[in-house]
């Protein structure tokens, strides 16, 4: 079916993006005879206008940039791709999307070294417009630490659309498989995120971003939870 034909309001959602609809096609293509796959996507399709036919209104749309590839629009078309396709797919396999939509971007960033104190206080500045972007459109509730030379730079979430819409859905148990991308995506900038909860799983999504040379993320160690969350001690 072609994303015109897909009934939905455009005026307060979006379309999943290119990439999103490669990777889920992909996916479908190794679990499903040729025969078949065209069908099941149709499905998807058709998952992803349900969930949106009683989901907020109030993101923003094209407008906000949080609904953009690897956003709260594409993790919401990640999710309908597995309630659709439960009986083959497997929760890691999000995992594995989200990183292939999210990371690209990070990639081309690897000149970025947080160990150095010019980049740490430009990757404040961002969190800091980010903050104020997430406050235009009420979606992410975002809260910036000062900055301080001496300590890793830390911001946290206390609301997250994509947690509210996978309790909403009863889909929790796929939320770590799109949060832990946030762990390789600080590595590729010569950073190490330490993370004790999310707003999945806690009142709270905290990142303290420390330089991978810097020994407080040392002191944190990574390990994967019972429930899949990548996390720290």
């Amino acid at each position: 079916m072609k994303e015109s034909e897909l009934k939905f309001d455009r005026n307060c959602h979006v379309i999943y993006s290119k990439e999103c609809e490669a990777e889920i096609k992909n996916k479908i293509s190794v679990h499903y005879p040729l025969e078949e796959q065209a069908s099941v996507w149709e499905k998807v399709q058709q998952q992803y206008v349900d969930f949106l036919s009683d989901w907020r209104k109030d993101l923003g749309g094209a407008k906000n940039f949080h609904n953009g590839k690897g956003g709260t629009y594409d993790c919401i078309a990640l999710m309908s791709y597995y309630v659709v396709c439960k009986d083959k797919a497997n929760a890691l396999e999000l995992e594995e999307m989200e990183g292939e939509l999210v990371l690209p971007a990070f990639k081309k960033l690897r000149f970025v070294n947080i160990n150095k104190p010019f980049w740490k206080k430009l990757i404040y500045a961002a969190f800091k417009s980010s903050k104020k972007r997430c406050d235009e459109w009420n979606d992410y509730k975002m809260h910036v630490a000062d900055y301080d030379k001496n300590k890793p730079n830390y911001y946290e979430f206390t609301a997250c659309p994509v947690a509210e819409f996978a309790q909403k859905n009863g889909l929790l148990e796929l939320m770590p498989y799109l949060c832990n991308v946030d762990f390789a995506a600080m590595e590729l900038l010569h950073g190490r995120l330490v993370r004790m909860s999310t707003c999945a799983n806690g009142d709270k999504c905290d990142y303290t971003i420390a330089g991978d040379e810097d020994e407080y993320a040392a002191k944190h160690p990574q390990y994967r939870d019972e429930e899949g969350y990548i996390t720290n001690k």
